[in-house]
């Protein structure tokens, strides 16, 4: 019974902290799906990675606001206002999450497992032979609370989002991973070393506070992982 009634106060308590929070209000305002499109904003603002005329792919991108935030980088018109599209979209974005998500327009969405190569297959067909400019990848796995099986599976994500960029993305490229700080945060920074020329890691200020998690940054893929 004790145990319940905690449970209630935490719920309470998140949800009291959700409903208030400064980015949750902006997100319902400027018509984002999620909190999380000002993550990515702050990322890009700071970096200055999307740009018109890209191929961005969108790896774990459901609901939609990371999706959301590209779009309107890609439009003629970079919106004053509102999560929507806000003009033609001058380039692409390709989108992919094991989970549904509503249509963002404009944005090709495949839903699947990055995991099975049928749906790695599907991805570079929609491709069309073209390399990303940019691969974001938002993904993390639902965590058990046993450490060491959390941090095995969240390594084997980001590894999945550093392998499809090394086949599908640019030399010149960046990729963008959430990762978070526990038993395999020093392993992972080590492989996005061994990958790219620079990197930067970026806790934005939408990122709670008490959230453990951060983000990789890769820039310019090194000539030696790709092959002869």
């Amino acid at each position: 019974m004790k145990s319940a009634v905690k449970s209630s106060k935490v719920n309470r308590a998140w949800l009291n902290d959700h409903v208030n929070d400064t980015y949750v209000k902006l997100a319902k305002k400027d018509g984002y799906r999620a909190r999380a499109a000002y993550k990515l904003k702050e990322i890009d603002e700071t970096l200055h990675l999307i740009k018109p005329g890209q191929l961005v792919v969108d790896l774990g991108c459901t609901p939609g606001a990371w999706s959301q935030y590209v779009r309107r980088k890609m439009s003629p018109k970079t919106a004053q206002g509102g999560g929507a599209a806000a003009g033609a979209l001058n380039g692409r974005i390709i989108a992919l999450d094991i989970l549904p998500m509503l249509p963002v327009e404009d944005v090709i969405f495949i839903q699947g497992d990055i995991r099975e190569d049928a749906v790695l297959a599907e991805l570079a067909a929609c491709m069309q032979g073209q390399l990303a400019d940019i691969v974001v990848s938002d993904m993390a796995p639902n965590l058990s609370g046993i450490e060491s099986v959390d941090a095995a599976r969240i390594e084997h994500l980001v590894e999945l989002a550093l392998e499809f960029s090394q086949l599908h993305m640019k030399p010149q490229g960046a990729l963008v991973a959430k990762v978070f700080h526990g038993g395999s945060y020093d392993l992972l920074i080590k492989r996005f070393r061994q990958q790219f020329v620079t990197v930067k890691c970026v806790k934005p200020k939408a990122s709670r506070d008490r959230s453990s998690e951060t983000f990789l940054v890769g820039l310019v893929q090194k000539a030696s992982i790709f092959p002869c």
